[in-house]
Parts: C-alpha cells; structure tokens; sequence
C-alpha cells in the first residue's frame, strides 16, 4: 500500500490490497478507502478515523437486532416487510386505481364521461365487426370481446384514455396463431390474460423496454401494410388466403380474374368517403383564436368533428342500408357479412379442448395439443399487447410516469374475462383513444357508456348487421391502419443517428416475409446486436500530457464500462499505444462504471505485459467497485491512484527514468 499523503491516513493508492477484517468482527469500509477526501481523526491512528461497520448485526422495522447468520431470522423479517408493503394504503390504491379517483367523481366527470363513451361506442361497434374477420372468426366474436373488458378495466386500469377491445393488430396476431379457429381464439385469449397477469404480478413490464422505436416503428408499419393488405380481398370480392404479405398477394394475383365490379366500387368508394369525413373533422370555420368564435362557429365546429370522428358509424350504417335493400328486393349484387346471432353470449369457460368437428384436421385436440399449436404467440401476444396499451398511456400521460405493471394488470384480468363470453385477444386501440381523448374523457368510467352501447347493439341490433357488405368493413379497416405506417419517422431518424433505420428496416421487411412473431424476435435481435456492438467498440481517447513533475505520460481514457465484448479492442489499442510511444501509461477510469470477470482477466494479463516490459501503467480514478472487482485476480503492479500530483511520486517509486535521445 503506497500512501500519496505522509500526514493522511485516507489511503489514495492500492497495490493489491489485502482486505483483512480486525478482530473485532467489523470491517474496514473500502469505499472511505477510495475517498479523496481525508476524513480521518489524526488522534485515533485507526483506519478511516475508527469508523467502521458491523458485520454482526442487522437492524429491523421494529428497532431489534438481528443477528446476520440468523437466515430465518432475515427471512421472516423480509416477508414482514413485503406483506406490510402488499396491504398498505398506497399499495392497494395503486392496485385498484379505481379507489384513486371515484370518491372525487362528479357531475362534470360524468358528463365528459357519458359524451366520450358514446362517441368510442359508435366507433367501437363498425371496428369490432371489421376485426373480426381479420383475425378470422365470425363477426359477432368483435363485439363479444368489446363489452366485458370494458368494466374490467374501469376498476384496474390506470389510464383514463384507454378503451379496452379488439384492435387490428392484435386480431392480425390472433389469426396468424390461432388460423381462424374460433376455440383457439377465445382459447388464446385466456392464456394471453394468464401470461400478462402473471407478467405484472411479477414486475416485467419492463421487458417492453427491450423494443426500441425503431423496431416497434418497423413492426407497427409492417403490420398495417399486411391488415391492409389482408383487406384487399374484400374490397376486390375475390378469396385470398394466407398469414404473411408476399403470400397474400400471391393469391390475390392468382384470384385476380374472379373481381367482382360492385364489391370493388363499393369498397373504394367508401374509402374515399371515410378519408374525406377524416378531413372533414379537422377543418375549423370562424377566427383562429377560440376567443373571437361566435356561438354558432362553436356549434358547426363541433358538427363537423362529431360526423367525422362517427364517419365509421355513419358509413356502416347507410351501407347496410343499401345492403337491405338489395336483399329485401332481389339478391345483393355483393358480399354481405352474414348473420349474427342475436342477444348475449353465454357466460362459460373458454374452451379447453376440441371436437373433431371443431378443428381443420378432423381429429380431437386436448388442451396440450391446442396450447402447443398456439406456440410462440402465447408469448407474443402479451407482449405486442402491452406494447400497444403503453404507447397510448405515454401519448395522453402528460408527462406523468406510466405504471407498465398495473397496466399489465388490466388487460390481463381483461382478456381473462373477455375469453369467458366468448371474445378473443385485445387491448387498448390508439385510435379509439384518440377519439377518446379528443371527446373530452375524464376518468376510465367512459368503457361503461362503451359497454351499454355495444351490449344494446347485441340484444337489439345484431339482426341488421348481417346487411353489412364486406367492402365496406375492409374499408373500415384500411382507412384506418393506413395511416398506422410510420414513415415521418424516417426523416427525423437519419438526421439524428442513420444507423438506427437498419433495426427498424431489418424489423419491416422481416414482418412482411415472416410471421409476426418472427419477425418482431429478428427485429429485437438486430437491436441487441447494435447495442453489443456499440459496447464492444467505446470510443477512447489517447493524448500525451505532462506530469507537473515535468514526466510525459501517455493518458488513456475509454468513455463507458469494461465488460467482455469490449476488453480484448481495449487491451489491443492500450498495448499498441503503449510500445509505440514507450511512455509510462495512465489508464482513466474515470468513465468506467462497471466490469465484470472477462474484464479482470484481461486487466492482469496488461499489468503482467506492462512489468515484463517494465513499463509503468497505473490506473486513475477507479471506482472502488470495479477496483475490487479487479483485485479479485490479485494482479500483479496493479496501482491505482486518485489525484493527480501523486503521478510524480509513483514514477519515482518505480524509479522510473525517461528514455534519452541521443543525436548525432
């Protein structure tokens, strides 16, 4: 141990330290060690001024010691502390958010509730009809999934914006992993509920972290091109099966002579139609400023958002119109949805097995087979679902922190309700929360003015859906998700960092070749590969200073950890550096705030290299953290020293003597 300081006992240079514990029991606290600030009390003679910690005991809540070795002791202590945490006032108003707001509730909440509610509801309603056949199950299983949910997560959600029900990519996901098997579907439902509760139970709505937005920007944009592609078929009336993009619109170009003429006017023009009340619910009449409108300015204002923001609404209802009356007079001259069974679902479990006149193969299915034909969507359903119920929380949040766990919460216990009335997996709907957003919404009650309107629509209703032409719904849905692909993301990105489009590029054309899951799972791949890169290659800066002693020296300085991808690219820069210039070698560390094992391998066989060459190298401003992880090898010459006139008398005590020159 080389001291920098004669009248200081606070120790600014380790040369592999022997930590030795007095015979007290207690320690020495390393982290003092370290300190550049001298704290010691010169009367004493002890380390650190005799502070020290006890290794013996552990002090509880309730005041009580507890001694260390006692692991009964630590345990029941613990499990203490999490059951006083579960049952306190906090935990259980976080846990049921409902308690947060309710007793506050008041009439203007319930007004703004009631407008926004009915509004979602008659978007709502069209949209569940039109998901359905994405994901592939008949259209009343749209709004069995629309209804229950919705109370579900008036108690435990947090999100006031958030309309739980189907959206188009989780009814994409849906129908890619259960193939349009009804049983699946509610089947997967469950499950998905299963997992994302279990998820939030267990804390990991941080795993959402690990999609970066290029990827998530990459997936989302995939995703609208495929549903949108996927509705294409409706539009031009013809049959056109598959799960990926390429596959799709190979049998649509195979189909392609079967278009029917009516379907396809019908269809485009209703996309015409819902891309002009779209502008129409953003154009405003009278002065710009609010202030200077006049009442009847407010009053047409509000007209022209309240028919655009119900264009879907509107436009499924005169399409079946013009559907009943073709099939009143003579037969439609294009496809209609069909029938729907009239009134409520039946309240039971979803289904745990399968008949063999409910499955493609013929042959029964117990609940192993199904869950293993389900494969990796149950664990990509969840996950895609949390993605899409976070972006919304963050969009309308204000700033305000999102609680990923609580939200994982909701939509599970959600979708496990859901899958006993029959529905199949969903979420929240960004653009049903924008409309909820927009309408004035105060608090999650809206899902119950949403709820009333899709359960009338299911006891009263259903009977004139069944006039609904397909064209209409796919343009329902194309309308919509066209507008999902992230392409204004493109120019921000490649002014701000270019190689960030290569995740979100690789992502995109991976979703449209591969399955989703696949897909997304490439995507997240590249991402980690980027970010291994980007850690295996720290940027390091090398300059030649002076010691106020007058001794040149070479300074080193790597900008971020030392962990395995990157040790062996530092090792190699360090020893190239260091023989080229022949000079005593300073590495700082000031930037390095973690190491690991590879890392101190790599340190002893430098210090090793650097006394074989006997040249000096020592290390600046280590963190004792990684110091100790360091000195875990006991390497060689390893000295570490924390100011910087300390350098002179450390190549002193290596009797360190620069290299003459001598000219001819």
């Amino acid at each position: 141990m080389v001291s920098g300081d004669n009248d200081s006992n606070c120790r600014l240079v380790r040369m592999k330290t022997q930590i030795s514990a007095p015979h007290d029991g207690s320690y020495d606290n390393e982290a003092l060690s370290c300190s550049t600030i001298d704290i010691s009390a010169h009367t004493t003679g002890e380390p650190h001024g005799g502070l020290r910690g006890s290794n013996e005991f552990i002090l509880s809540d309730s005041g009580k010691k507890v001694a260390n070795d006692d692991q009964t002791g630590q345990l029941n202590l613990w499990l203490q502390r999490k059951a006083k945490s579960a049952f306190s006032e906090k935990m259980i108003k976080k846990r049921l958010p409902i308690l947060r707001w309710l007793p506050q509730y008041n009439s203007t909440d319930a007004i703004g509730d009631l407008v926004a509610g009915i509004t979602v509801g008659l978007t709502v309603i069209p949209q569940a009809l039109a998901y359905a056949g994405i994901a592939g199950v008949p259209a009343a299983y749209g709004l069995y999934g629309s209804f229950l949910g919705c109370i579900v997560y008036i108690v435990f959600g947090s999100c006031k914006d958030v309309p739980m029900g189907p959206t188009a990519i989780a009814s994409l996901l849906t129908f890619q992993t259960a193939g349009g098997n009804v049983g699946k579907a509610i089947l997967l439902c469950f499950l998905s509920g299963v997992v994302e509760l279990m998820m939030g139970i267990l804390g990991l709505g941080f795993l959402v972290d690990f999609v970066s937005g290029p990827v998530s920007s990459g997936f989302t944009s995939a995703v609208s091109l495929i549903i949108v592609t996927s509705q294409v078929k409706d539009v031009l009336g013809i049959t056109a099966k598959g799960t990926t993009f390429i596959e799709i619109w190979r049998n649509i170009f195979n189909d392609i002579h079967n278009v029917q003429v009516w379907d396809t006017f019908l269809g485009l023009t209703c996309i015409a139609v819902l891309l002009i009340m779209r502008i129409i619910a953003g154009l405003k009449v009278g002065p710009a400023d609010d202030e200077l409108k006049s009442k009847n300015h407010r009053i047409i204002n509000k007209m022209m958002w309240l028919i655009g923001t119900s264009r879907n609404a509107i436009l499924v209802v005169v399409c079946g119109a013009i559907g009943y009356t073709f099939q009143s007079s003579a037969v439609a001259p294009f496809k209609l949805i069909g029938d729907i069974p009239p009134g409520l679902p039946s309240f039971k479990p979803p289904p745990f097995s399968l008949t063999a006149n409910e499955t493609l193969s013929g042959h029964e299915e117990s609940f192993t087979e199904m869950v293993s034909s389900l494969g990796s969507g149950l664990i990509v359903v969840p996950l895609i679902a949390l993605m899409e119920n976070i972006a919304i929380c963050k969009a309308f949040s204000n700033g305000k922190p999102v609680d990923a766990t609580q939200e994982l919460i909701a939509i599970g216990l959600a979708n496990i309700a859901n899958s006993f009335v029959q529905g199949f997996p969903g979420t929240g709907s960004l653009s049903r929360s924008a409309v909820n957003n927009a309408s004035g919404v105060r608090t999650p009650m809206s899902n119950i003015y949403t709820m009333a309107l899709v359960v009338l629509s299911l006891l009263f209703f259903t009977p004139y859906f069944s006039y609904i032409p397909k064209a209409s719904l796919a343009a329902v849905i194309i309308a919509a998700v066209v507008f999902m692909v992230e392409v204004k993301v493109v120019k921000p990105m490649w002014r701000t960092k270019k190689s960030d489009l290569i995740p979100g590029l690789g992502t995109f054309i991976a979703c449209l070749a591969l399955p989703l899951e696949m897909g997304i799972l490439f995507g997240v791949g590249l991402n980690v590969v980027f970010i291994l890169y980007h850690a295996a290659r720290p940027k390091i800066s090398v300059e030649r200073l002076t010691s106020p002693g007058g001794a040149e020296y070479l300074i080193i300085t790597p900008d971020r950890c030392l962990i395995f991808p990157s040790v062996d690219y530092v090792r190699n820069l360090v020893t190239k550096q260091s023989i080229r210039q022949s000079l005593p070698v300073v590495i700082d560390c000031s930037h390095v705030y973690g190491a690991d094992f590879t890392a101190a391998t790599v340190i002893d066989s430098i210090t090793q290299d650097f006394a074989r060459r006997d040249q000096p190298l020592f290390f600046y401003n280590l963190k004792p953290s990684v110091c100790a992880i360091f000195e875990g090898l006991s390497p060689a010459d390893f000295v570490v020293y924390y100011r910087e006139e300390h350098l002179d008398d450390l190549l002193k005590q290596r009797a360190y003597k620069p290299k003459e020159v001598i000219s001819a």
